[in-house]
């Protein structure tokens, strides 16, 4: 099983309807074929500078490859986050079976 995660701020306030915009077509990517467990959290500790975390797992290495290859992710990055999202971070791990 394959965890996808970022971490990340807008460039746009929080509150406004910029933010509710991107959060929703963010959101939206969880329809893609694949993607399980979708969730999108608000970050609460004051310790880094990320506002919010979007989460999702992945069967296998194919699932994850196809689904960042897929029109509607590759659409989403071009046209939301590169413009819209200040600075990120993104994490992907395989879950060891210990």
């Amino acid at each position: 099983m394959i965890r996808h995660s970022a971490l990340f701020r807008l460039k746009e306030s929080k509150g406004t309807e910029g933010e509710r915009s991107f959060l929703a077509a963010l959101a939206a990517l969880r329809a893609i074929p694949g993607v399980q467990d979708f969730e999108i959290a608000r970050e609460i500790s004051p310790k880094n500078p990320y506002d919010y975390a979007v989460s999702m797992r992945f069967d296998d290495q194919a699932a994850y490859e196809a689904y960042d290859s897929h029109p509607a992710h590759v659409a989403f990055v071009q046209s939301r986050w590169v413009p819209e999202v200040d600075v990120f971070m993104e994490h992907d791990t395989v879950v060891l079976a210990l």
